[in-house]
């Protein structure tokens, strides 16, 4: 049977609020996750939930008792709380009745298994949760093999990176890594080097992704850093036709990754 909360001040409670915080993710090594469908998503990735708190008025969506009854028969702490203490949990408007506590995920980029010829897209830099986050979807829906945040500079589980990925950070291909381990990783699997630049000549469509590939993408004010002036590394761009030099991080990484997907289709 459940445990019944009604109060915002009950320790759980309080220390699951704090979790909205970097700091706090990184000291407890937990985080939160909001939202029936990204639970879900998160419980087939076998991603280790610690507590759920479910406000049963809320959860009147199929998803969200699909999403309790896949909790309730896990191991993880189930809490009944009313409306007013799941205000205090919950992330924006979300209103799936369900928030969880999840316990951080250890990835390291030597853990990594890829197919031939796999499509690798690398994030440097990257200070914009929300944008992180829709380049993960983007990558889910393109058919990547693997994405690597590389010196990131937002944890992966801020609740705006979950909640614009729609779940798909919590796939197994997602890894952080410094960038003089992704370079090595990438040198060790030998994949061309694509690298979004708005100062390149070469146009993203004119190049070969068909035997595997790697496209970098840059942080959003300045783009890649130094540490990418390879020789190895091949600058490409989108064309510009009007006043703007360059797509916002999200929008070109969508045109990239679905060339690369049209060309292996």
């Amino acid at each position: 049977m459940s445990e019944k909360i009604t109060s915002r001040q009950n320790t759980r409670v309080k220390e699951a609020a704090k979790l909205r915080g970097a700091r706090q993710r990184t000291k407890q090594g937990r985080f939160l996750i909001d939202g029936a469908r990204e639970i879900v998503r998160a419980l087939d990735s076998e991603i280790e939930i610690v507590e759920a708190f479910v406000c049963p008025p809320l959860c009147t969506l199929d998803a969200s008792q699909t999403a309790v009854a896949r909790l309730n028969s896990g191991e993880a702490v189930v809490a009944d709380v009313t409306p007013e203490v799941f205000e205090k949990l919950a992330f924006g408007e979300r209103n799936d009745g369900i928030v969880v506590v999840a316990k951080t995920p250890t990835r390291n980029l030597s853990q990594l298994r890829l197919p031939a010829q796999p499509l690798v897209a690398v994030l440097e830099g990257l200070e914009k949760p929300g944008n992180v986050g829709a380049i993960l979807r983007t990558a889910d829906g393109a058919g990547f093999d693997a994405v690597i945040v590389a010196d990131g500079q937002t944890d992966l589980f801020n609740p705006n990176t979950i909640r614009a990925s729609l779940g798909t950070v919590f796939a197994n291909q997602v890894y952080p890594a410094t960038n003089e381990e992704t370079l090595a990783k990438l040198q060790e699997w030998k994949l061309p080097l694509f690298a979004a630049r708005p100062n390149a000549k070469q146009s993203y469509a004119e190049v070969d992704y068909r035997n595997g590939a790697a496209i970098l993408l840059g942080n959003e004010a300045q783009g890649l850093s130094e540490f990418w002036n390879h020789q190895e590394v091949q600058g490409i761009c989108l064309p510009m036709h009007g006043i703007a030099d360059s797509l916002n991080v999200a929008a070109t990484a969508a045109v990239l990754f679905y060339e690369a997907n049209r060309q292996r289709r």
